[in-house]
């Protein structure tokens, strides 16, 4: 037992360290100088906040209130545009630290031992390898941690500290609310339909205390902020944008524009590839949650499986893949056991590799050319995407079927 526990620390320190070596070798970041960087627009931010200004009212962002904190703090303790960026740079790694300790607690709590729990534990770690410069230039290690603490609190059977956690999470940014339906079936077959309820509220109750006194101050720059993101157009590295720049190769005129803070593709067939995709996107997130809710007895493991598939249907089928999205898979996927492990981290590890094949550097290559070559690496990564999707829905299908 000692042996174990030894073993078992080391991967969590080995991890540990290879984040930090990793953040350490992004020398853009250290010096405010990455490509591409949000940065900037975050310290635009956090220095209104510093200044007095009111956010929703006195000027608008575009994330939601949660994510406030983050912006601000790094205004408190520099000064200048490289002292921000520095700030800004370790507070993420902190929150990437934070995302390699839960999943390492998750992966513990499911009883992963041995290679899955080295390599489950590294994946999250190799971020700044596997993405590059943008996990510490975006503000995404902030929900992704929360996100990663929460499935350890469920896994862990405290399903009322998840549930706040998850709100929390919601609150920072809204894509975690996809795992909402799934925590709350894990609740409800284990231990009724009252502490279901009481999760949910909890979850809720958390998240409305982070909105609710932007909301009574500002409630059209708040509305506006969710509005901003729930209205974007079709994003030109998403499936449906990836499909179209294919056909543009073959012959298909194409445009595109910049709103709502991205490039994106316009037209009529872009319009509709959006709603197809955003259509398929729904439809495959209800499937999920039905097919988990079905188990008469869920698992920790089906449950961290329906969770991942959750993530994945929603950054692979949305009209919006930015490629700091797949931090949020990083926390999620690993989670996943059984067979379905090794191929669900490789196609993870291919599609992380494969926006690397573009991003920063050909990025505006594919914007404003539609690059052939980039324009078929987008597609193969998104099709990766797909084929991760497939991989990890299957079991909750299986498990459906077989209850």
């Amino acid at each position: 037992m000692p042996k174990l526990l030894e073993a078992r620390f080391a991967a969590l320190v080995a991890a540990l360290a290879l984040f930090v070596v990793l953040c350490s070798a992004l020398p853009s970041v250290w010096h405010g100088n990455a490509r591409i960087s949000d940065v900037p627009v975050y310290e635009r931010y956090g220095d209104a906040i510093q200044r007095g200004s009111v956010p929703y009212r006195d000027f608008r962002p575009e994330y939601p209130p949660g994510a406030l904190a983050a912006f601000v703090a790094p205004s408190l303790v520099s000064n200048g545009r490289v002292g921000y960026a520095r700030a800004f740079g370790v507070e993420m790694a902190l929150f990437g630290a934070a995302c390699v300790l839960f999943t390492f607690l998750a992966l513990r709590t499911l009883g992963a031992t041995g290679a899955r729990l080295f390599v489950g534990t590294a994946v999250p770690a190799a971020a700044p390898l596997l993405l590059g410069p943008l996990v510490l230039t975006r503000f995404d290690l902030y929900p992704a941690a929360l996100v990663a603490a929460a499935l350890a609190a469920f896994v862990a059977g405290r399903d009322r500290l998840g549930g706040g956690v998850l709100g929390a999470a919601i609150a920072v940014k809204l894509f975690p609310a996809v795992l909402l339906p799934v925590a709350v079936a894990w609740t409800w077959k284990r231990r009724g339909r009252r502490q279901a309820l009481v999760v949910l509220a909890i979850c809720v109750g958390v998240a409305a205390a982070v909105f609710l006194p932007f909301v009574a101050i500002a409630p059209d720059g708040v509305a506006w902020s969710i509005w901003r993101q729930l209205g974007r157009p079709l994003q030109i590295e998403s499936f449906g944008a990836a499909v179209l720049l294919a056909l543009h190769q073959l012959g298909m005129p194409l445009g595109w524009s910049s709103s709502h803070g991205s490039q994106n593709l316009t037209g009529t067939v872009a319009a509709v590839a959006s709603v197809a995709t955003s259509i398929a996107q729904a439809g495959v997130l209800l499937w999920i949650w039905e097919r988990y809710a079905r188990r008469a007895a869920p698992s920790p493991a089906a449950f961290v499986c329906a969770c991942a598939a959750s993530l994945v249907a929603f950054v692979a089928l949305g009209k919006v893949i930015s490629p700091q999205f797949l931090i949020w898979l990083l926390v999620g996927v690993v989670l996943v056991g059984g067979r379905r492990t090794w191929p669900a981290v490789a196609l993870l590890v291919v599609a992380c590799i494969l926006t690397r094949g573009w991003f920063p550097y050909r990025y505006w290559s594919l914007v404003f050319t539609f690059d052939p070559l980039v324009s078929w690496l987008v597609l193969a990564r998104d099709l990766t995407l797909l084929a991760l999707l497939a991989v990890v829905v299957r079991p909750v299908r299986e498990r459906a079927r077989s209850s």
